[in-house]
């Protein structure tokens, strides 16, 4: 991981937008125009950029200065940064994240990551502003998913990669994705409390009924306090988990690519028609089941 964060994020309303821009007057920035956005701003090592998003990006060495001292204070009402162990103890509680990667994917895996997360590392990760995996760039989630592994341990992370061909006959048999979701997150909570028994929580992304891995985790004798929440990748420890299951998802990607020799698109949106055709081309309907999920629609659009 990097030493020490020099990039911020904010989401900011139109009144607030108007008082940035006139602290930063006020401060002696130089303002320039924004392609779809309000203003960029910079002085010294510090800049800064509003969109008309809402979104504001605050960066560079002087970066936690300027906020610190003068954008928390006069902004955003409330101290925020190197305030998170007021604002969200939960994190830095000794707890399991676990996210997972490639669901909505046509080509490719679906992998399952956890990560067993404690306060010391919870804070080296807020330092060194770890982001979910969503947020970053595929060789940026893949680099700091290998410091990641290197920092934990074997002992301190689970990865589960269900390649297609296994993934397919794991949906059959559970019949719908969120049940072979559920199973798989459970799994992942399971290997992780062998490993690290003293552990007692647990944090999931809430992707369906909570009952679903609550009963998995019955059926697998595992006790743990489990939470389940919607953007659970704000808890730094489910966004270290969200890492190692990009970085899992996009390794996969790529032996699926090399096994049938076509550079596999990632998601379900328009190349992927095209991309299955020509895997079709190469090895019929076959070779498209070992490396595709046969229960989204474009398999049938594609085979009929």
């Amino acid at each position: 991981m990097p030493p020490s964060k020099s990039s911020f994020t904010y989401t900011l309303k139109p009144d607030q937008i108007i008082q940035l821009r006139e602290l930063c007057l006020g401060r002696g920035f130089e303002l320039k125009a924004l392609d779809y956005g309000h203003f960029k701003g910079s002085k010294g090592k510090c800049s800064l950029s509003a969109y008309e998003s809402g979104k504001v990006v605050i960066q560079g060495k002087e970066a936690r200065e300027f906020i610190e001292f003068y954008f928390e204070p006069e902004i955003l009402g409330e101290a925020q940064l190197g305030y998170e162990e007021i604002h969200h103890p939960e994190y830095f509680v000794d707890h399991f994240g676990v996210d997972e990667a490639g669901k909505g994917d046509f080509f490719g895996p679906l992998v399952i990551a956890g990560v067993a997360g404690t306060g010391d590392l919870v804070r080296g990760w807020i330092d060194a502003g770890l982001a979910e995996s969503k947020r970053i760039a595929d060789q940026r989630a893949l680099d700091q998913a290998g410091d990641l592994e290197e920092e934990l341990g074997a002992a301190r992370y689970e990865v589960i990669a269900i390649g297609p061909k296994r993934y397919n006959e794991l949906y059959r048999s559970f019949g719908n994705l969120n049940r072979l979701l559920a199973w798989g997150h459970a799994k992942v909570i399971q290997n992780l409390k062998i490993k690290n028994p003293a552990v007692n929580k647990a944090l999931s992304d809430k992707f369906a009924h909570s009952s679903l891995i609550e009963r998995e985790l019955k059926k697998a004798e595992v006790e743990i306090d489990l939470d389940q929440q919607t953007k659970a990748e704000r808890d730094p420890v489910v966004a270290a988990a969200s890492i190692l299951a990009r970085a899992g998802f996009l390794k996969g990607l790529e032996k699926c690519s090399e096994l049938c020799g076509v550079e596999l698109p990632k998601g379900a949106g328009a190349p992927i028609p095209k991309a299955a055709a020509q895997v079709l081309d190469a090895g019929g309907q076959d070779l498209l089941r070992d490396v595709c999920k046969v229960h989204f629609k474009t398999f049938a659009e594609v085979t009929r």
